[in-house]
């Protein structure tokens, strides 16, 4: 009964910033716990967990000896999380960053976008047949100017036939990815990361490996055409999806960069309709 009392009381003193605080960190602790779940990431929070269920533990029984560990390794537990984890932690900074702040680099006209995902799509399908080899990323919300400032700078509106012929084998742009920003070409031979994953099939090469790599710190779409077997593949948030045909590739694109066009507007977007409508009412 007391406990009632308590938790009707504390509802009772409830004031709308203490529901913005929980709602705040709620939002926070779900959209972390979302992005670490199956990675290394989720065994430390599981390892961290079981040494907060030991503290009290050794603490009402008297463990003074476990309770002394425990309680001077967290301090230093804390730093070396940070350190071991520096990846991990980029990764969720990143994800939150985009998720309330994003650019839209991606189209936003419907029939632009077709053409756009047409043209690619006929290029890597024309890659398979003749099996060369193909790494092709397009940007989404995370920019990805300090890989393309890299490569040799295109600057060209999307074709298939420019596509085609920046893949063929022993010319200067073929080693290394393509990166499409909007409807252009940005530039060609970029250099990605290559993925820390070692679950990873030890077939795959490093195209994929680097294809992976860029998706596990982005949220680029990237293209992946095999050398050895003409296999389509799609590399997205982490993870790699392969055997993809022409159809199945076509829209899946369509159906990812389309969504992009329905979303609420930007910050930025939002701020810009705040600023017109103080125009409008001043004059």
């Amino acid at each position: 009964m007391e406990t009632l009392n308590t938790i009707l009381n504390t509802v009772r003193n409830m004031t709308i910033s203490s529901v913005i605080d929980i709602l705040i960190v709620a939002y926070l602790m779900y959209r972390t716990y979302k992005f670490i779940i199956e990675t290394r990431a989720e065994l430390l929070l599981r390892g961290i967990v079981i040494i907060l269920l030991l503290i009290p533990i050794s603490y009402i029984f008297n463990l003074t000896m476990v309770y002394t560990i425990i309680s001077r390794a967290i301090t230093i537990g804390v730093l070396s999380v940070i350190i071991i984890f520096q990846p991990e932690i980029r990764r969720v900074l990143e994800h939150l960053g985009r998720s309330a702040f994003s650019d839209r680099r991606v189209l936003r006209d419907s029939d632009m976008l077709s053409k756009v995902v047409n043209e690619i799509v006929s290029a890597i399908d024309v890659l398979s047949q003749e099996k060369t080899g193909a790494l092709i990323v397009i940007e989404q919300d995370t920019g990805l100017s300090e890989y393309s400032e890299g490569g040799v700078k295109i600057d060209s509106l999307v074709s298939a036939a420019l596509l085609e012929n920046i893949f063929v084998v022993n010319t200067p742009l073929h080693d290394g990815a393509t990166i499409i920003r909007g409807n252009r070409i940005l530039a060609a031979s970029c250099v990605l990361p290559l993925t820390s994953n070692t679950d990873i099939s030890q077939k795959l090469g490093t195209r994929h490996r680097a294809a992976l790599g860029l998706s596990e710190v982005s949220d680029a779409l990237i293209l992946i055409v095999s050398e050895e077997t003409g296999t389509i593949s799609l590399a997205l948030n982490g993870k790699l999806v392969r055997n993809y045909d022409r159809d199945r590739l076509q829209k899946i694109l369509f159906k990812i960069l389309n969504s992009k066009i329905k979303d609420k507007p930007t910050w930025k977007e939002r701020i810009q309709e705040w600023q017109n409508k103080r125009k409008k009412t001043s004059s």
